[in-house]
C-alpha cells in the first residue's frame, strides 16, 4: 500500500511534544509524520490523515466526520473513550489501544495515594511549609483490606503490591477468575454489599455506559465510616458531587484523584476545597519512559498496518 499518512494529537509541552513523532520517525523513517497540539489544529488536519493517534482524553470534539481517508486510530493509553464514543467516528476505523505498560506505574500512584492519606502525608507537607514540628499518630496499610473495581492488568499487577504491604486484596469484578495475590472475588453487580468492609476502593474500570457514576452516593453511603477512595482510571467513573458528600459529612476518611469530570480541572472547582481529599493531575501513567515502553506496541502494529495485514494488529478494541 502507498506510506500512510499519520497525525499526532499531543497537548503535552512544547518540550516534549514531538516525542512519539521523533519515535516513529527513528523506526519507519519513510512515513508522513505531522503533530499538532489542538484539537481544533486536528480537526483541520485530520482530512489527510490515514492514522491517527492520540490520548483519547483530549478528544473534547468529534474530529471524525472530516476523516475520509482514516482507516487506523491509536490511542496512546489504555483507555478509547473520546475515540470509540464519538458518533462520527466510522466503525471501519480499526481502533487500537495501549495495554500491558501501565501496571508498574499506576500501581506506584496507587499505593502512593493510599499512603499518603492512611499517614496523612498532607498534614506533614503543610507543617514543613510552616516551619512547624507537628506529630500525630498514622494509619498503617498493613491488615486492611482493598477492593480493586475493575481486574485487569493494572490490578494484575497492582495486587501483589499490595499483598507485599499485607493487605487482604478483594477483586471486585462481572466474572471471578484465579489470579494470584487476590484473596476474595466479589461480585461487580451487587457493589453495595461488595464495597461494605473496605478500608479502600481503588478504581479501575475502564469509562463506558456501564460504568460512568458506578461510585454514587448509593455505593459512598454502602462503605464504612472512615474508608478511603482512590481514582486512577477515568474522572466519569465515580459521581464527583456524591464523593463531595461523602467527604464533607465525615463519611469518608479520604478519597485521592487522579483523574477528574474535566481535566484540566477548573480552578473553582468545589473539589479544590474538598476535605482530605488528594487531586493529582493524571500523572499515573504520565511518567519517563512510557513513550519508549509503548513503542514497541505501536511499532508492531504500524508493521503489520503497512503490510495490510489488520487482523494481526493488537490490542484492537471491539466495536
Amino acid at each position: 500500500m502507498t506510506k500512510p499518512n499519520i497525525l499526532i494529537l499531543m497537548t503535552w509541552p512544547p518540550a516534549v511534544r514531538l516525542v512519539y513523532e521523533n519515535l516513529i520517525r527513528a523506526r519507519f523513517p519513510d512515513l508522513p509524520v505531522k503533530t499538532v497540539a489542538t484539537v481544533q489544529e486536528a480537526g483541520e488536519a485530520i482530512v489527510d490523515a490515514d492514522i491517527f493517534m492520540t490520548f483519547g482524553v483530549e478528544v473534547k470534539q468529534d474530529i471524525f466526520p472530516k476523516a475520509k481517508r482514516l482507516k487506523w486510530v491509536h490511542a496512546f493509553g489504555t483507555g478509547v473513550d473520546g475515540i470509540t464514543d464519538q458518533a462520527g467516528l466510522s466503525k471501519d476505523v480499526t481502533v487500537t489501544s495501549t495495554r500491558g505498560v501501565h501496571g508498574p506505574s499506576l500501581s506506584e500512584i496507587a499505593i502512593l495515594h493510599m499512603l499518603s492519606m492512611a499517614r496523612d502525608f498532607p498534614r506533614s507537607v503543610r507543617s514543613h511549609d510552616q516551619h512547624k514540628w507537628d506529630r500525630f499518630r498514622a494509619k498503617k496499610l498493613q491488615g486492611r483490606t482493598v477492593g480493586i473495581l475493575g481486574v485487569g492488568l493494572i490490578a494484575e499487577a497492582l495486587a501483589p503490591r499490595l499483598k507485599g504491604l499485607d493487605m487482604k486484596v478483594v477483586g471486585i469484578s462481572r466474572t471471578a477468575r484465579p489470579i494470584a495475590s487476590f484473596d476474595e472475588w466479589r461480585s461487580r453487580d451487587d457493589l453495595a454489599s461488595a464495597v461494605a468492609d473496605l478500608d479502600f476502593l481503588v478504581l479501575l474500570v475502564p469509562l463506558d455506559e456501564t460504568t460512568r457514576h458506578i461510585v454514587d452516593d448509593r455505593i459512598i453511603d454502602a462503605m464504612k465510616k472512615g474508608a478511603y477512595i482512590v481514582n486512577i482510571a477515568r474522572g466519569g467513573i465515580i459521581d464527583e458531587k456524591a464523593l463531595y458528600r461523602g467527604l464533607t459529612s465525615g463519611h469518608l476518611g479520604g478519597a485521592a484523584l487522579d483523574t477528574v469530570h474535566k481535566e484540566p480541572l477548573p480552578a473553582d472547582d468545589p473539589l479544590w476545597d474538598a476535605p482530605n481529599l488528594i487531586i493529582t493531575p493524571h500523572l499515573g501513567g504520565f511518567y519517563d519512559t512510557y513513550p519508549e515502553d509503548s513503542m514497541e506496541q505501536i511499532g508492531f502494529n504500524l508493521e503489520k498496518f503497512i503490510a495490510g495485514d489488520f487482523d494481526a494488529m493488537i490490542n484492537r478494541e471491539e466495536r
